[in-house]
């Protein structure tokens, strides 16, 4: 018993020294990190396929936190601002329901009319252009594990784009024109019909916009054993 306590003494004292020794370093190596992470730039998991065929399940995304702003690290609060987000940026932003994380692509501005007919949209009275995308449907369409899909080009007002319908699946695919009040933005989900967005908790406020998404920087495949999509890796993203 009394040798197990001078180990144990001993095991204390050396970890008081390794703490004095380097505490300080690690501190700052820690707060350093998480203020890049939460000022300057970030890396996420997707864990949802709300950006289908964008983005998937299992990528990491860089996020860009430089895009718009600079914001005080580990708050909302701005220090600067250089830019707002445009139509077609892929953000990523807090939910104005419960505060979630959430990754979207930024359809309507500050201003604008939105509305939607049967998963077609109408941005200030004009209907979009789109265009069924047949080598995707081929692709990813045919797949016995999944319904059956249509996959689009949505062109939103010159930046073209791919969006999915699940036309079996139930959806809020039709609203009335809705007028985007100033400092809000009206966000959407690329696979159109499994995705909570504007259509559900409203629009988002520009001080819960934290940034935009780039890229994907590292992709596996969870439904095959994690595998590495290698073709996904440093991919830039539309």
């Amino acid at each position: 018993m009394t040798r197990s306590k001078g180990r144990t003494a001993e095991w204390w004292m050396r970890l008081r020294r390794l703490v004095r020794s380097y505490g300080v370093t690690l501190v700052v190596l820690v707060v350093s990190v998480t203020s890049f992470r939460s000022a300057l730039a970030d890396w996420n998991d997707v864990p949802t396929g709300s950006m289908r065929p964008t983005i998937l399940e299992g990528d990491r995304i860089f996020v860009n936190k430089l895009a718009y702003d600079l914001k005080l690290p580990y708050t909302r609060a701005r220090l600067a601002r250089w830019a707002d987000p445009q139509r077609g940026d892929i953000v990523v932003c807090f939910s104005p329901a419960d505060g979630t994380r959430l990754v979207k692509r930024v359809i309507g501005l500050p201003g604008d009319v939105i509305a939607m007919q049967d998963n077609r949209l109408f941005i200030n009275g004009r209907p979009l252009d789109y265009e069924r995308d047949e080598g995707q449907l081929a692709i990813r369409g045919r797949s016995q594990r999944e319904p059956e899909h249509r996959y689009l080009i949505e062109d939103l007002t010159g930046q073209e784009h791919l969006v999915v319908l699940t036309p079996r699946q139930r959806s809020l695919n039709t609203f009335a024109p809705l007028e985007i009040p100033p400092g809000r933005y009206f966000v959407m989900g690329d696979n159109r019909d499994n995705s909570a967005d504007s259509r559900y908790f409203g629009f988002v406020a520009r001080r819960d916009i934290a940034g935009k998404v780039t890229a994907v920087v590292l992709s596996f495949d969870r439904d095959n054993w994690f595998l590495p999509r290698w073709h996904r890796f440093f991919s830039h993203l539309l």
